[in-house]
């Protein structure tokens, strides 16, 4: 199966999922819309001559020759469309978080392994430029041995979140980078979590504890104006920092600063780029796993805990 020849549909186009409609589009991809929204459905409808469909049940009875679906819902409904469009022997690919449960994430996991098709979930950040080459300076072990990670992620709350707080729909990004950086699960998660201006927490702060004393720091926020998303890594024999949205990093050891040029590239592009290639066969392995993903709610899950309790909770993943 050629990648020309891959047929997709975007169900839930609102917020971010738009934007996957853009790229399939652009990727040459897209074949139907799926939204509750009429108004928006005619619009996409007409901008991208595709087919547009109100119901879930109405694309997949229609569209029988779909190879995959985007699901672009909010959170809490993750777990029952990409169940059933799994059941169809459709491959999915699931906006972050996979679900709001990790027990809902194991379920997804393993209908997807009965049904022989690609799950993964929209972890963006692994496909940003400035991780990919974080990723190969730690593998490399160019400036020592990585001890210590920080992010900041911070920004006015999105309008479209309505049914999750910052911890599943932001730190979610960071837990699952600092994973891919450090190749590693935490075994250990503690969080203070807060609530001023919205129905869910809307600032937190998280520490993850990974072998050999290792750590993660993730700060995210819904009350600073300013769009921030920073990261810092700490080498014994360097450090490297860097910007989400610039792509750019600094390297900095005891005799230099090293600054790299890079072309910039839209991550969605790249993630879904990847996500079609391995729809069509062209790569064996796929950069996010639906237990990468798993891991990424139970720790999320964890640090609600933690957050409520105020004592630390203890990983343990198989």
């Amino acid at each position: 199966m050629g990648e020309k020849s891959i047929k997709a549909a975007v169900i839930g186009t609102g917020g971010w999922g738009k934007n996957h409609v853009r790229v399939l589009n652009d990727l040459g991809v897209l074949a139907a819309v799926c939204d509750s929204d009429e108004n928006r459905l005619k619009m996409l409808s007409k901008k991208y001559k595709v087919n547009s469909y109100t119901k879930l049940e109405h694309l997949l009875q229609k569209e029988t020759d779909l190879d995959a679906c985007l699901v672009c819902t909010p959170t809490k409904t993750h777990f029952q469309v990409a169940q059933e469009v799994m059941k169809n022997k459709i491959h999915v690919f699931v906006e972050k978080p996979l679900s709001f449960s990790s027990i809902e994430c194991e379920k997804l996991t393993e209908l997807s392994k009965l049904n022989n098709v690609i799950l993964t979930s929209g972890y963006i950040e692994r496909f940003n430029p400035s991780i990919q080459d974080l990723k190969q300076i730690i593998d490399e072990n160019t400036y020592g041995e990585l001890l210590m990670m920080e992010f900041h992620r911070e920004n006015r709350m999105p309008l479209h979140i309505k049914d999750v707080g910052i911890i599943y729909d932001t730190s979610v990004h960071d837990i699952d980078t600092a994973m891919f950086i450090f190749n590693d699960k935490p075994n250990v998660v503690f969080a203070r979590a807060g609530k001023r201006f919205h129905n869910s927490e809307d600032f937190a702060t998280i520490m993850l504890g990974f072998s050999g004393q290792k750590v993660a720091i993730i700060v995210s926020n819904w009350i600073t104006p300013k769009k921030v998303r920073r990261f810092s890594a700490v080498c014994s024999e360097g450090t490297i920092t860097g910007d989400f949205l610039t792509q750019e990093i600094k390297i900095d050891d005891e005799n230099k600063t090293l600054i790299p040029r890079r072309v910039f590239r839209e991550p969605l592009t790249l993630e879904l780029e990847n996500f079609i290639k391995a729809v069509s066969g062209n790569i064996t392995k796929f950069l996010v796993t639906p237990e990468d993903a798993t891991a990424v709610t139970k720790i999320a899950e964890a640090a609600l805990i933690s957050s409520n309790t105020g004592n630390p909770v203890y990983l343990s993943f198989d």
